[in-house]
């Protein structure tokens, strides 16, 4: 067998003989190029179909999640739906996850560091205030690692996440169809508007999150996320804009 025409990070190039055995996907970068020109229903049809019970989503249950949530909630009802609980959720965040996890009846699958809240503070006091390495080494704990231990347990070939190319400059380079970690990561809404996630929150009559309306854009950790204000970009409201992602979507190998 040849091997595939693939174009990737040149640090994951051992991977492009493994693509067609791992995952069953002889052409790649060509498969990625079609779904580009997919709807994001298709694209979430297409990775139902092809992975079954190997494919799970990822929610950080944020302003905007509920559109992904009832997305692939409609193609595949009992799709697994990872959360990292932190411990440091907005009390609004919790809510909103029992919310939407009753409403759309969500296989939720809960992940959280091995160390609670109050033994990290106590072994290391508030990592997230000492700069951007207190900040990488808090995420590290409290978001990577929780991750990464639920994707080997599920035992996943790939997973669905919900970013948007508009959200950040972090994402505009993002491709719909990619690779982290050995797995397949697909963006189904990754080419939407605001204007586009607005219109179908409003057509299937689905909640933003509840502090949106108070001018937070970007919702994670109370002690890390902030309202927009005037001069300040959507990338400034986290980690007091020392960077924009938590990890999660980070060291991603996407076809070009």
């Amino acid at each position: 067998m040849s091997e595939p025409s693939i174009a990737i990070a040149p640090t994951e190039n051992s991977l492009a003989g493994e693509v067609e055995v791992r995952f069953g996907i002889s052409d790649f970068a060509g498969l990625s190029r079609r779904l580009e020109e997919a709807s994001a229903e298709e694209r979430i049809e297409w990775a139902a179909s092809h992975f079954g019970d190997g494919l799970a989503m990822t929610s950080s249950f944020g302003a905007q999640s509920a559109v992904l949530l009832h997305l692939a909630t409609q193609v595949q009802p009992d799709i697994p739906v990872l959360l990292v609980d932190t411990g440091y959720l907005f009390p609004e965040t919790y809510r909103f996850i029992d919310q939407l996890t009753e409403r759309l009846r969500l296989n939720l699958k809960v992940y959280r560091s091995e160390f609670s809240p109050a033994w990290q503070e106590a072994r290391w006091g508030k990592l997230w205030e000492g700069g951007l390495e207190g900040i990488e080494r808090y995420n590290q704990f409290n978001k990577v690692e929780p991750m990464d231990r639920a994707l080997g347990e599920l035992d996943l070939s790939a997973v669905l996440a919900g970013v948007r190319r508009q959200q950040s400059s972090t994402r505009e380079n993002f491709s719909v169809l990619g690779l982290r970690k050995g797995r397949v990561r697909l963006h189904p809404i990754l080419d939407w508007t605001d204007r586009d996630v607005g219109l179908y929150l409003q057509k299937h009559g689905l909640p933003y999150h509840p502090l949106w309306d108070e001018g937070y854009v970007s919702i994670g950790d109370w002690h890390t996320s902030r309202k927009l204000t005037d001069g300040m970009t959507a990338e400034e409201t986290r980690f007091g804009g020392l960077k924009r992602e938590c990890g999660l979507n980070e060291n991603l190998d996407f076809v070009i």
